[in-house]
Formats: structure tokens, sequence, C-alpha cells
């Protein structure tokens, strides 16, 4: 199947798809109800999550923190054991109330804002985003990193996890169409379906292409089911 030849509305779609699945997106992470693969694949699953969130607390996201795409605070809530503030951004206002909700701190400060358009206007000292980088499409990869670029003190530091190819990572009646397709279908509980963007990244391949964009990276993948690494402007790297 190819990919939607508006890379616009297929942006627009991707907002909407995250808005009307704010309510069911735990249950993915969670594997709960059509994300269930059972004991065995369930006790894998939560055994990799563990060891992202380890490899999170080991590199400390302290100091000023911005997140792109904070969803419903999942990994909101493992940042602000380390924060002295978090700036979470997220286009949907559903993700951003259950959020709140869930972490619950005066330490963050929430902005609803299209990724794609908002500019930051302050620097941070880490820039954080989770299972977000699958979905910028690959012709907006570069202007994205500029923008983390532009939100990074110097010497700031990025860190950001996202998912590794694997048919049992999504809910049973999702259909994963090859570790090289650029967009998916999603469906929902009601039956609603959306094509979104989703591009599985092989870590060596990251890390060239975060090279050459001025990023000195560390880019590992668990045994199934997440990439995950941390990054900073290396010396000499063109300014933004």
């Amino acid at each position: 199947m190819t990919d939607a030849p508006d890379p616009s509305g297929l942006i627009r779609d991707q907002i909407e798809y995250y808005r009307a699945r704010a309510n069911e997106y735990d249950q993915w992470f969670f594997r709960q109800g059509r994300y269930d693969q059972g004991e065995a694949l369930n006790r894998l699953w939560f055994r990799e999550v563990e060891q992202v969130r380890e490899a999170l607390h080991q590199f400390r996201p302290a100091g000023r923190v911005l997140e792109l795409a904070c969803g419903t605070g999942l990994w909101t809530e493992q940042i602000v054991a380390h924060a002295d503030h978090i700036t979470a951004v997220d286009s949907s206002a559903e993700v951003i109330a259950l959020n709140a909700g869930r972490v619950d701190s005066p330490l963050v400060e929430y902005l609803q804002a299209d990724i794609f358009e908002w500019q930051p206007e302050k620097r941070f000292d880490l820039v954080f985003f989770a299972f977000w980088l699958s979905h910028v499409p690959a012709e907006r990869f570069e202007p994205f990193w500029r923008t983390v670029a532009s939100a990074l003190k110097p010497g700031g530091r990025v860190f950001f996890v996202d998912s590794a190819y694997s048919e049992t990572s999504s809910a049973r009646d999702h259909v994963l169409e090859g570790p090289q397709a650029t967009t998916i279908n999603r469906r929902l509980n009601d039956g609603r379906e959306f094509r979104i963007v989703k591009i599985f990244y092989r870590p060596e391949d990251l890390r060239a292409q975060l090279a050459a964009l001025g990023f000195r990276a560390q880019v590992r993948q668990t045994a199934n089911y997440f990439l995950y690494g941390q990054a900073e402007r290396a010396r000499g790297a063109k300014k933004d």
C-alpha cells in the first residue's frame, strides 16, 4: 500500500487519531484488551519496559526538561522524579488532561501545540520524547531535529524511546506492513481506522542520520520491542 499523497493530510489524520485514542492509549502500554499478547509475551514486554526505564533513570533527566508529544504521562511521571521543571507539549488536549491527572505535579507546565509548527521560546537542559520519532515523516526528520537543537542549552542532552519492529508490539488485529513501510493503518476499539506515519529505525541507521545532522548519539535496542537512545550536539556542530 502506498503512502498518502498529501503529507499534511496524513499529519492531520494522525493528530485526530491520537485525540480519539486518548482514553484507550494506555491499554497498549499495559497490554490490555486487544493488546494482550498472552502471559509469556506480556511478561517479556514489561521486562523490556523496565530495561528502558532503568536506562532513563541512569541517564538522570535533570534540570529544565522539554517533553515533546508528552501523551498520557507514562514517561512524564518517570522524568518528574529527576527534573526541576518540565514543559510538556502535545497536540491533543485529551491526552494532556490525562497526563495532568496522572502526574499531578506543580513542576509540569503543559502546552497544547502541533509539534511540527511549534517553536521553543527558551532553551532546556534536556529534550525528551517517547514513541514520537517514528511518527515524524521522513521529509520532516531534519526540520524536527533542528527544532530539537534550537531547544537545547549549550551542553544540553536528548533522550528518546520508540518502537522496534515486532509483530507482537501492537494490537492483535493490527497488521504491520514490513520494516520498510512508512505508514500504517491503526484501528480503534470502536472500529474506526486511521492512516498514520510509522517508521521503524535500526540503531545504526538512526545513529548515522543523527551524525549527519551534527548530533553524537548512542542508540540501543532491547531484544524485541524498544529502541532508545541519547544524543547531544557534537563539538563544532553548526549552531541553529
